[in-house]
């Protein structure tokens, strides 16, 4: 174990994803700056008799690709989704994980409600059949951190292992822990990220009946219900899957030769103190979050260049977030400036809850390694309460800085902030 060094730098050098635009990196981004929604009707129960019919599903993932199949049938979507996205994450990076090195690699890994159609099974089950046929292994893979459990077994990164939970901003949360790992000396790499799968018709029906899933606008396709920003907006449509992003130590890094996408230059987390669903006036907790996200590490304000938002095309969630950009940016944030690009990546994959953070981290990390900035889909009619540079269109642009930014429900707030490496 090595002594704290918060002089220490840290670097993303591996990315993996499983999602509605793609399980795969390639395929992810290339749909991402694309504006390939994965939003579509949910196939996964019978819709007919809700108002609210879409969602982002993941589509054509075998779980069996990716680990042991038995552990996967003892197992549901949630864990199947983070380890995928974690061995590809692994595998992006070049790193070996050997005998030598295992104890000194990491797990930083979320979920943010875990393993809950593991749950919902075996209590039909006891209903139905008694006590005596609940799966004695459900328990141990139902749990929120059973992800990070079971990353370790497929990869053998045995060292640091924790699981952040912060209910939507629990994946950026794990990214920026993880980061904060490297620095302490914890370790001088970590599998970090988060995973969900939401798609639940219990869960489907609760987020309807608190008024937060939105409906397409009238006339237009069911993806158009996703749009950050907009002034039709109207709520948030779920999604599933899971972000993977391998960290490292820099020396480490370029002593092995590894591509470096971009390098962890700060991370903030705060609270709102204030109200279980809604969020704070003015969004003061993502306003701190990301304040203490630039003071961290010395990030100029005014040399971050991108921000992917929470943006989860609620209406007052969005207005919220919009005042907090203001209140940490000023003037630099309005749609006249164009000086601050917000990239809403949730308008193609609907709200990944738990994983959103990982899975916009993932799209933040390419955007500054690719200098460009993904679209924000079905963004059309400015709203004067959100004045925001939101980028409808993919945009090649110079990005010193990018921000990705995630408030989850009870107020948990994070930030995370990544810059292009120059080499140096």
């Amino acid at each position: 174990m090595r002594k704290p060094d918060y002089n220490r730098r840290v670097v993303v050098t591996g990315l993996g994803v499983i999602s509605p635009v793609g399980n795969d990196k390639e395929t992810a981004w290339s749909n991402l700056v694309r504006g390939v929604s994965g939003i579509g009707e949910i196939t996964k129960f019978d819709v007919s008799r809700y108002e609210q019919k879409a969602a982002g599903e993941v589509r054509n993932f075998d779980a069996t690709q990716w680990m042991d199949a038995k552990a996967a049938r003892r197992s549901e979507s949630s864990l199947h989704f983070g380890v995928a996205a974690a061995k590809q994450a692994l595998a992006d990076s070049g790193f070996e994980i050997d005998d030598a090195n295992r104890t000194e690699v990491g797990v930083v890994f979320g979920s943010g409600a875990g393993g809950q159609q593991l749950m919902i099974d075996n209590y039909s089950t006891l209903e139905e059949k008694g006590p005596t046929r609940v799966t004695p292994t459900f328990i141990a893979n139902a749990l929120v951190d059973s992800p990070s459990g079971m990353i370790a077994i497929e990869t053998g990164a045995i060292g640091h292992n924790i699981c952040v939970v912060s209910a939507c901003a629990t994946g950026t949360h794990n990214v920026g822990e993880a980061a904060e790992a490297i620095r302490r000396g914890d370790c001088i790499a970590v599998i970090s990220g988060s995973t969900e799968a939401p798609l639940l018709e219990v869960a489907h029906a609760g987020f309807g009946n608190m008024r937060g899933l939105g409906n397409p606008r009238p006339g237009e396709p069911i993806s158009s219900v996703a749009r950050p920003f907009d002034a039709t907006r109207d709520g948030f449509v779920l999604g599933e899957g899971a972000g993977g992003l391998f960290l490292e130590d820099l020396d480490h890094a370029k002593a092995r030769g590894a591509h470096i996408y971009a390098e962890v230059v700060g991370y903030g987390s705060a609270a709102d103190g204030w109200d279980m669903i809604q969020p704070i006036e003015q969004g003061a907790g993502s306003s701190r979050a990301m304040n203490m996200a630039l003071e961290r590490r010395g990030v100029p304000a005014d040399e971050v260049d991108l921000i992917n938002p929470h943006g989860t095309s609620t209406p007052m969630g969005d207005k919220r977030e919009a005042e907090a950009i203001w209140a940490v940016f000023g003037e630099r944030a309005s749609a006249k400036a164009k000086s601050l690009a917000i990239s809403g990546t949730k308008s193609m994959t609907g709200h990944m809850m738990g994983a959103a953070g990982a899975f916009e981290a993932f799209a933040t990390v390419m955007a500054v390694d690719q200098q460009c900035v993904p679209p924000t889909l079905n963004y059309r009619d400015f709203d004067p309460e959100c004045d925001l540079w939101v980028v409808a269109e993919a945009t090649p642009m110079p990005i010193r800085h990018a921000l990705s930014n995630n408030i989850g429900l009870g107020g948990h707030n994070g930030a995370v902030i990544f810059k292009r490496y120059d080499g140096d």
